[in-house]
């Protein structure tokens, strides 16, 4: 039986190509690009996906929206502005949990809120109402008293007994440590109702700006002494 010869134009059986063979089926099309040349569309390319921050807004908006129906987050966030600068305002389900000056650096704030109370943390924009109404009714002079819901989760002992008797403090008045000392029982631990009032996860809301020292000067505080002085200079001009 004759082998059928090959005809004219076509390849023979030695010239054809491999899978190996560069310029055969196997290797790179001469002409346009070959199936390894093709650009895969990338996710990231903002003419494929247009995403504006409104978009992005509502879809934050819907996932906040979620998370507080499901009862999900460990901690809900949010900043405000303030007089003596942006305020972190941070709420667990049982309440406000915390109060942040920017000097104390958000970031690390927000970590140890993880560390100490829950990693699932959310920020949300239009949340905490209640607390940043009051806050800017208090700087805007037209509040002396807050009526918010506190958690004490950061704080305990000594400590806790201490920020807990803060708000016993009137409007526009003040204490020194070793009077705050005495009013919780414990005369002679001035120095621990200052490391109390220095530790205040709360500032403003519970008013440790308020306990000065013996001779009337500002001592220390949280937020710095330009802040500590200009709610003091706040609460006298009202």
């Amino acid at each position: 039986m004759n082998a059928r010869p090959d005809l004219p134009g076509s390849p023979g059986r030695a010239d054809r190509a491999g899978p190996d063979d560069p310029d055969g089926p196997g290797g790179p099309a001469l002409d346009g690009p070959g199936r390894a040349d093709r650009a895969a569309p990338d996710p990231t390319d903002g003419e494929l996906f247009p995403v504006t921050h409104a978009d992005l807004a509502r879809l934050h908006a819907r996932l906040e929206a979620s998370a507080q129906a499901e009862a999900i987050l460990d901690v809900r966030y949010r900043v405000i502005d303030s007089p003596i600068g942006p305020l972190l305002l941070a709420a667990t389900a049982r309440g406000l949990v915390r109060v942040a000056f920017e000097r104390e650096g958000f970031e690390a704030v927000l970590s140890a809120l993880a560390g100490r109370i829950g990693a699932r943390i959310l920020e949300t924009p239009t949340g905490l109402a209640a607390a940043a109404r009051e806050l800017a009714e208090y700087f805007a002079g037209d509040r002396r008293a807050f009526d918010l819901t506190l958690d004490h989760a950061l704080s305990a002992g000594f400590r806790e007994r201490v920020q807990r008797s803060l708000p016993q403090i009137a409007y526009g008045h003040t204490r020194s440590y070793r009077e705050v000392a005495a009013s919780v029982g414990s005369p002679g631990a001035v120095r621990a109702v200052g490391t109390a009032c220095a530790t205040n996860p709360l500032p403003v809301v519970v008013p440790c700006h308020r306990v000065l020292r013996s001779d009337g000067t500002l001592g220390g505080y949280v937020g710095g002494l330009e802040a500590k002085a200009a709610l003091l200079a706040l609460e006298r001009a009202a």
